[in-house]
Order: structure tokens, then C-alpha cells, then sequence
């Protein structure tokens, strides 16, 4: 019998949404399956009190690819957001990147001289020469001073885990900056959709059928001979019925608040660096887009462990769970019917604009190829 569809995909977040446009394009056939209630994974926004509130967490799009910012221009003007956090350490307020800026705070020095001469001191008291796991990388990076007050207890609260037994390979770049620049990324594009990431994923999807409350797993048979390929997008270990075991994932939790005031915290992004705050961000989502709305919806953002069934988040690549991925990364290899992309798929920490090129890799590959595999 015929299939009906070309590709079931599986997931209809970034990764799912540009590869069923690239195919729609290439005149092949797609079938998108959601579970959740809406489309667009994790970008998906909810309208409140006309504030896009960024229901899964904050999304800034940024990129150096001009083919991938090009691609995205073609469904979305992007405004000029730039994205300029602060941190929050025992209530006093510091810049981030680490810049000049918060340098001066922290330290009262006003010259790159006397910082660079203040975190160089540092570094030389510890004489970390191989970093054998995260704490002591970072210091070795930044100094003592820099990582207690903004790195440790952040990151403790976002992995669950104490710094010291994390690896030294989840932090391979810290952005230290000698001039007065709180841009956080260093990337030539930046931005929000002006019409917000649902209108994005609305012009990414359309003319394609999808069906959303749609438990992939729980009618697995039904939709098996559906398609010629599959083209899944949530977690490898679940789609193989965990056969090497879980991999592990760090979940979270978002609780809202709407205010009947035009302005909360006065910035877009809010990290809580200290030990004693349960949440580690707050987001005031109407700074994304230069609102002016009268009253104002802010988002706190609390960490979680996870456990099968839940939210996965975001996956936790240290050695043990990079052995286990292996192991179903060369299961996948040898699934010829099935594509495996995104961020849980393929068990890596993507940003926004490396699930488009991936994606986007995937798909031309197929087209070129001319489905040679199936």
C-alpha cells in the first residue's frame, strides 16, 4: 500500500517546522504530529493582557550565519532587541557579560589595566594548571571572585549538582570583555520576530497538515506505515523504549505573575546569581518588544529535576550520558526510515539558529539525495 505522506514528523518546534517547510518546498508531502495543545515547541508564546509571554522561557534569536538570519527574514521582520542582562547577587544589581561595567561595580576599578591586573591575581593564587571539573575550570578562567558571586551558585541551581561535580567541559567558554558593552552576544544578528515566534512558526507550517494533541507514542502503530521516513524531534532514548537506559535531562517550572504596573524590573532578562533565591531568571517579557502596554506580565523561572514523563528541558552532556547517547546514536545511524533532529534528538545544547541549520542540513540532504535511503 502507498504511503500517504512522504515524512511524519514528529514535533512541530523549530527543527520540525523547517524541515516540513524545506519539503513542502521540494513538493514532497509532510504530516506533522504535536503532542501539546499549540504548535511550535518551545518558541510557542501566549498571548496575556497583549504581552507575548515566552511560555517555555525566553527566546532571543541571534546568529552569525547570514544564509540562516536570511532564511528566517524570509517569514519574520526581527526588531532590534539586543539582549542585555542583569545580574541579580544578594540585591545589587551588576552588568552582564562580564564587562567594564561590571567590573567597576564589583571592584571600583575604572581601567582594562586594573581589571585585567585584579582577575590575572586571582587566577595566579588558585594555579589551576588541569581543571578537573567545572569550579575549578571557571576559576581558572575568571578568577574567585567572578565565579562565587555569578557563576556558582547559578549554575548549582541550574544542574542540580554541586559545581565542583560537574565536568569541566559544560563551561568552554566564559565572554570577558575589557570595554563598556552589556550586548551578551557577540553574534552580527540579533533579535525578536516582530510578530512574535507564533506568526514565524504559523508561515513555517503553513499549507502543511498538522495535528496537534497528538501522542506520537501512544499511536505509534497507527501512524507507522503513514509515511515513507520519519522525522522525530523529541528524546532519543524514549523513541528506542530506553533500551540502554535514560539519559538525563534537567527540567523547569515557570510561574507567572501579571502586575498592574507598566514596569516591573525595567529589563527584559533578570539572572539571580545568589545561593539563597530559588529561582534562577525573571523574565518581563513586554522589554522584548519595546511594550507599552499598561500593565506588565513577568515570569519566574525555577529549575527542576526531571523524571520520565516530564518537560525535558535541555540535556545533560557530561560523560556518562554521552557514552549512553552513543550507544543510541548508532541505533539511529542504522534507522535508514528515520531522521533524528533538535535539541533532544540528538541530545545536544542547541541554540535557536543551530536547530534551523541542522534542520536545514537534514533537509537538503534529502533533497539531494532524492530519498536514495528508503
Amino acid at each position: 500500500m502507498k504511503a500517504a505522506y512522504d515524512y511524519l514528523i514528529v514535533g512541530s518546534g523549530l527543527f520540525g517546522a523547517v524541515f516540513a517547510n524545506r519539503m513542502k518546498d521540494a513538493g514532497k508531502r509532510c504530516l506533522i504530529v504535536e503532542k501539546r495543545r499549540h504548535t511550535g515547541g518551545n518558541v510557542f508564546c501566549e498571548k496575556i493582557e497583549g504581552i507575548d509571554v515566552h511560555r517555555y522561557g525566553a527566546h532571543i534569536f541571534h546568529t552569525n550565519d547570514e544564509k540562516i538570519w536570511s532564511y528566517v527574514n524570509k517569514f519574520s521582520a526581527f526588531n532590534n532587541y539586543v539582549n542585555s542582562p542583569l545580574a541579580n547577587y544578594q540585591g545589587r544589581l551588576y552588568n552582564l557579560p562580564f564587562n567594564m561595567n561590571t567590573f567597576n561595580m564589583l571592584w571600583g576599578v575604572t581601567t582594562p589595566a586594573e581589571a585585567i591586573s585584579r582577575i590575572e591575581m586571582e587566577k595566579k593564587n588558585f594555579n589551576i594548571i588541569h581543571a578537573r571539573n567545572l569550579e575549578e575550570q571557571a576559576i581558572s578562567m575568571v578568577g574567585f571572585d567572578l565565579y562565587e558571586k555569578f557563576i556558582k551558585h547559578y549554575t548549582e541551581k541550574q544542574w542540580g549538582r554541586k559545581a565542583n561535580e560537574l565536568p569541566a567541559s559544560i563551561i568552554k567558554r566564559i565572554p570577558l570583555r575589557f570595554t563598556y558593552d552589556n550586548n551578551y552576544f557577540n553574534d552580527r544578528f540579533q533579535g525578536i520576530p516582530v510578530d512574535g515566534y507564533n506568526s514565524l512558526i504559523n508561515k513555517l507550517i503553513d499549507g502543511i497538515e498538522v495535528k496537534i494533541n497528538f501522542d506520537y507514542f501512544k499511536n505509534r502503530e497507527s501512524v507507522k506505515n503513514v509515511a515513507k521516513k520519519t522525522v522525530f524531534t523529541g528524546k532519543i532514548d524514549e523513541y528506542f523504549e530506553y533500551k540502554f537506559g535514560c539519559l538525563e535531562y534537567r527540567s523547569l517550572s515557570f510561574q507567572d505573575q501579571i502586575l498592574d504596573i507598566d514596569n516591573y524590573q525595567g529589563n527584559a532578562v533578570i539572572n539571580f546569581t545568589d545561593a539563597t533565591t530559588d529561582h534562577t531568571r525573571i523574565y518581563e517579557h513586554k522589554h522584548f518588544t519595546f511594550g507599552k502596554q499598561p500593565g506588565t506580565v513577568i515570569t519566574k523561572e525555577f529549575p527542576l529535576a526531571y523524571s520520565k514523563g516530564a518537560e525535558a528541558f535541555y540535556p545533560i552532556c557530561d560523560e556518562k550520558n554521552k557514552i549512553t547517547y552513543a550507544k543510541y546514536k548508532e541505533l539511529a545511524r542504522l534507522d535508514q526510515a528515520t531522521i533524528f533532529g533538535g535539541r533532544l534528538a540528538e541530545y545536544k545544547y542547541y541554540d535557536m539558529h543551530q536547530v534551523i541549520g541542522s534542520a536545514l542540513r537534514q533537509a537538503d540532504l534529502e533533497v539531494t539525495l532524492g530519498n536514495t535511503k528508503m
